[in-house]
């Protein structure tokens, strides 16, 4: 299944190079692309696994290059929260050197816009430190990118990182409660219908049980969530680094069922959305 941290490129019809998260993946892509590149990075969250890969990306060192990277708004800039990964204590070349044109671009957590034939929209996700999931619609197809979250049901994780997860059972308080109600909501509505879900299940019910303070899901919550809302096929994505490529065999197996086409993300993997695919 492969060891590159999240990445995932999204090829509408003649349309904008898109990508998903700037882990490590993104390393490959900027070699494939071969020189400069007009490319949209949307951003789940910055935590290291889904940026670290951003300052290998070579269309980044081409003066042609135009890259737009779009991430929530936080209490500092964009673009200062990007070139810390590259001050000189962790890296040789820094940010400002970089020779292509960068543009930051900030999102609400509810955000609605257009890269230029394909609409964008996002919503917040339950993880620390927040995440946006983002829905992408062109060529009348749509895919939807879930990562990272944990369920709504137990635990709401909001702005800092929790020590240690609550006992199971333990009651909600009704804010929480409320928050995690409007939170479940947004997703559904962002996924109604989608014919793509890459959800982020990181963890067995057993694993969760343990671990469910780190903010992520099992295969079980994306497809319940993927069948309340009525999308075509799911994608089971940010795998434990800990999980064999036979237990994650073990686990798509496990979870195909008659009425969603259930894979697991794997390197090089390609899926087509086109008509007749």
């Amino acid at each position: 299944y492969g060891g590159n941290t999240s990445c995932v490129e999204i090829a509408p019809d003649g349309g904008p190079l898109i990508v998903c998260d700037a882990g490590t993946g993104i390393r490959g892509l900027g070699k494939r692309l071969a020189g400069p590149a007009t490319a949209h990075v949307l951003v789940s969250h910055t935590h290291w696994d889904h940026i670290q890969g951003l300052p290998f990306f070579a269309p980044l060192g081409e003066r042609e290059s135009k890259i737009s990277v779009y991430a929530e708004k936080r209490d500092e800039s964009l673009g200062q929260v990007f070139a810390a990964q590259t001050d000189a204590a962790y890296f040789p070349i820094p940010a400002e050197e970089m020779s292509a044109q960068i543009d930051f671009r900030e999102l609400g957590s509810e955000s609605d816009f257009e890269i230029e034939k394909v609409r964008v929209r996002t919503c917040k996700l339950n993880h620390p430190g927040s995440s946006l999931a983002y829905r992408l619609d062109a060529d009348g197809r749509s895919v939807v990118y879930v990562t990272d979250t944990a369920p709504f049901r137990h635990l709401l994780i909001e702005r800092e990182f929790i020590e240690a997860a609550p006992r199971p059972g333990t009651p909600l308080k009704p804010s929480d409660a409320k928050k995690l109600a409007a939170m479940r909501q947004g997703l559904l509505r962002l996924c109604e219908g989608a014919d793509l879900v890459i959800y982020d299940t990181q963890f067995t019910p057993e694993e969760y049980q343990q671990k469910a303070h780190w903010g992520h899901s099992c295969a079980e919550d994306a497809l319940e969530i993927v069948r309340e809302a009525g999308a075509r096929a799911l994608v089971l994505y940010h795998h434990s680094p800990e999980r064999s490529d036979d237990e994650m065999d073990a686990l798509v197996a496990q979870h195909r069922s008659a009425d969603i086409d259930v894979l697991g993300a794997r390197e090089g993997l390609e899926i087509s959305l086109g008509k007749g695919a």
